[in-house]
């Protein structure tokens, strides 16, 4: 197989999965691993033919008739039951006429939301995203989570059989229940890419993160969170060359190489978040991609708007209260105010006990008393960040901090 028709393969499996999985989950009538078994058997055909044959001026049309006939057979010969026997000789198991990709139906939304259906947890949601939107192995979903292949499978298995049994519906939500479902399913994307984005070993998550964002923004274009979403996972990941050096080292965003970031994509980020704040309905992801806006835009990091990020995570936390929120927004009061300022907001959300167990409270607290000039008192704070630091990379940065300088 040459280098170019296997990334034909690759980038049409990439884009080309979900839609599959969708539609035959559909016309299975919502047998999940019938469907997803079809679309990796049609994927199989195509690795072994198309080599030969060239890839099909309709590849998409021509892998769905695959897995239709796929799943037809399968349905024949299970059918030994007469209850069955009646079912399949109910549907209309041949295949349409020859359809071109255009005009095949594109059932991601659908598949999107079944998958963060809000009768599933979360854990649930995120294995069946992974496995059908991504079309990720069992495997691959295990490694990345770090759990045993077999516990992954499981959850798989039950959150599959939840949706069966519990009658969940294959469909987008009816207008009035939109509002509440949506933020499910950007969450979920959401998460996936913060999975991925901590870990050079998980990149391939962020990237079908921001995949499956462009997929919704597609889908839903009059939906301005979405958009700020898309916004916000570009804007971070076009940092992602400069966050570490070549020794592995976190580098933090001031002291970043802002030659290494991602141009395009961080003026492709910005315009979409523009976009989204222009509809007047600015939501947490619209506001958290304004603030990744400042950061990435400012040619330097002196040049950085603080007052407008203050104001941003003001506005942020009005709309969106947490603690995290809270302890953000006294970073950005520092920059503007002084150490002093932000340290008096910190230690009330220390007070609060919210976030005694979360490490960048401790790290941002010994930092902002190292700029007070308490250096004592920071050490006393980045041995408890150290404590509770949860990768390697970030505890070799708090003991560089507690070196002497």
């Amino acid at each position: 197989m040459t280098a170019q028709v296997k990334d034909r393969i690759a980038g049409i499996y990439a884009d080309g999965w979900s839609r599959i999985v969708a539609t035959m989950i559909r016309f299975t009538g919502g047998d999940w691993d019938l469907a997803e078994e079809c679309a990796q058997d049609a994927f199989t055909k195509a690795l072994q033919r198309w080599p030969e044959s060239g890839v099909p001026d309709q590849p998409l049309a021509w892998l769905t008739t695959t897995a239709r006939h796929r799943a037809i057979d399968r349905m024949r010969r299970a059918s030994n039951e007469a209850a069955k026997l009646r079912e399949v000789a109910a549907m209309d198991l041949e295949p349409p006429p020859y359809l071109s990709d255009g005009e095949i139906p594109d059932e991601r939304l659908e598949l999107m939301f079944t998958c963060c259906h809000p009768s599933l947890n979360l854990d649930a949601q995120v294995a069946l995203t992974l496995r059908s939107l991504v079309g990720m192995s069992t495997a691959e979903i295990a490694r990345a989570f770090l759990v045993p292949e077999r516990t992954m499978g499981q959850r798989i298995f039950r959150a599959k059989q939840k949706v069966a049994h519990a009658g969940i519906p294959f469909r987008v939500p009816p207008g009035h229940l939109l509002p509440d479902r949506l933020p499910a399913v950007l969450h979920v994307v959401y998460l996936l890419f913060n999975e991925g984005y901590g870990d050079p070993q998980k990149a391939r998550l962020c990237r079908e993160a921001i995949r499956l964002a462009r997929v919704v923004t597609k889908l839903m274009p009059d939906e301005p969170e979405a958009q700020g979403l898309l916004a916000l996972m570009l804007l971070h990941d076009a940092r992602r060359p400069a966050r570490v050096d070549p020794a592995g080292d976190l580098v933090t965003l001031d002291e970043q190489d802002r030659t290494l970031w991602d141009q395009a994509q961080i003026a492709e980020g910005a315009t979409i978040c523009e976009r989204a704040l222009r509809q007047g309905r600015a939501g947490p992801f619209q506001l958290q991609a304004a603030i990744a806006a400042c950061h990435a835009t400012a040619p330097v990091a002196a040049q950085t708007d603080w007052p407008q990020i203050v104001g941003l995570y003001a506005h942020l936390a009005r709309i969106a209260p947490s603690p995290i929120v809270e302890l953000n927004r006294a970073v950005a009061i520092g920059m503007v105010s002084g150490p002093e300022a932000a340290l008096r907001l910190v230690e009330t959300i220390a007070e609060s006990g919210q976030l005694n167990d979360y490490y960048l409270l401790h790290a941002t607290r010994a930092d902002l008393l190292r700029r007070a000039g308490r250096a004592e008192d920071a050490a006393d704070h980045y041995r408890s960040a150290l404590d509770l630091a949860p990768s390697e990379a970030e505890r070799r940065f708090l003991r560089n901090r507690l070196r002497p300088h």
